[in-house]
């Protein structure tokens, strides 16, 4: 609800696709720090650390909903609020994955994070069209009134999951011996780039949130609004297609996920996902684009949740946090690729400029799976043993 309220008031207020593209660039601000957040996790304990996160969100969105109210917000404000959320909101998913590798059993990781991915995307069907609703009928006042109660409410489920200390707590040493976090930090850098599936695995994040993730999330408003010439209420129907694709790929992976081998699951769907997005930023009418979107966003869990399980089932879990946040970094590819979207949309146009970015990931997904296929495509590699 929060990224299409914002996204499309930037969008409508400025009518500038590069400060739209800012917007969007902003909420990962924080992500060269994720890995700081994972060292806090192996520390404190996942749990306490999420509840600390949406406790900041909650205050943020309720400092937005008094600008709104007292007729004082303007994109400054929200590009302000973007940074200051972005500086947290990337290491979230990372720290929630990373909660859940330390909840469940290591042959139900697949099942566990699939479920995951169901509640996330169902909440983003639910988001975008209540949320499109909300505002077209309310205004973003009462609209965000509803997003900070609902972050709210997410800070008292948070406190009632996994559990106060990591399970290797006892074994860690004690406070005088124990080391620094930067040289846990450094021992967790350390960790990823001498564990060839582990860095392959970051490698092809990075070049999904370089190439992918900006056709899929930054750029939908201006697609809605510049290529379908409609509203926000097409904004949100573009978003709930793809979070309904995705759902799809969810209940798929949690039925069926356990027979797959998940190295090569990830690879081959991260490809299919680029094909839909070449095939959405391809069509000019709404009809066949809602469609691509719905196979990109089924492709994309697909791709994204196996991944996501390599790393967990992979790596030691006194690592587990480190590795999730080390993975978060991968995230600041959405920086440079939506920034310079901006300025080659405005040269070349939307559809070639999507087109090259699906053919530039594409290209670099192969070049990234030949070089280390010993360790991500072999059937008999540790990532792609079935649980």
């Amino acid at each position: 609800m929060e990224t299409l309220i914002l996204g499309w008031y930037v969008l409508s207020e400025t009518g500038s696709v590069l400060l739209l593209t800012l917007f969007a660039s902003l909420q990962h601000l924080g992500t060269l720090i994720s890995p700081m957040f994972g060292v806090v996790g192996d520390r404190i304990g996942q749990r306490a650390l999420l509840s600390g996160m949406r406790m900041f969100y909650a205050l943020l969105a309720l400092m937005v909903m008094l600008l709104a109210f007292s007729d004082t917000l303007s994109p400054t404000y929200v590009l302000i609020v973007a940074g200051l959320m972005g500086l947290v909101r990337p290491s979230d998913i990372g720290m929630r994955s990373a909660l859940v590798g330390e909840t469940m059993p290591r042959e139900q990781l697949m099942s566990a994070m699939s479920i995951q991915r169901t509640t996330q995307d169902s909440a983003r069907i639910i988001g975008a069209l209540s949320g499109a609703g909300l505002v077209a009928a309310l205004g973003i006042g009462p609209a965000y009134a509803v997003v900070a109660s609902f972050y709210t409410l997410a800070v008292i489920l948070t406190l009632k999951s996994g559990t106060k200390r990591p399970r290797h707590a006892s074994s860690t040493p004690s406070a005088a011996a124990r080391p620094t976090p930067w040289s846990d930090l450094k021992s967790g850098l350390s960790y990823v780039r001498t564990t060839p599936h582990l860095l392959g695995i970051m490698i092809l994040a990075l070049m999904l949130n370089l190439t992918a993730f900006p056709l899929m999330t930054g750029l939908l408003p201006y697609v809605a609004r510049e290529v379908y010439a409609s509203d926000r209420i097409m904004l949100g129907y573009m978003v709930a297609c793809a979070a309904s694709g995705s759902l799809i790929g969810s209940i798929l992976i949690s039925r069926y996920g356990t027979r797959m081998r998940p190295s090569r699951m990830a690879i081959s769907f991260a490809a299919m996902w680029f094909l839909m997005l070449l095939l959405f930023s391809q069509s000019p009418q709404p009809s066949t684009g809602l469609l691509a979107l719905f196979m990109a966003g089924c492709a994309q869990c697909l791709a994204l949740v196996p991944m996501t399980t390599v790393l967990l089932r992979n790596s030691d879990e006194r690592y587990r946090g480190r590795v999730m946040g080390i993975r978060m970094l991968a995230i600041y590819g959405n920086i440079p690729g939506l920034l310079l979207a901006g300025p080659l949309i405005t040269h070349f146009g939307y559809p070639l400029t999507a087109a090259m970015y699906c053919l530039f990931g594409l290209g670099s997904m192969l070049v990234v799976t030949l070089y280390w296929r010993k360790h991500l495509w072999h059937t008999q590699a540790r990532v792609n043993l079935r649980a």
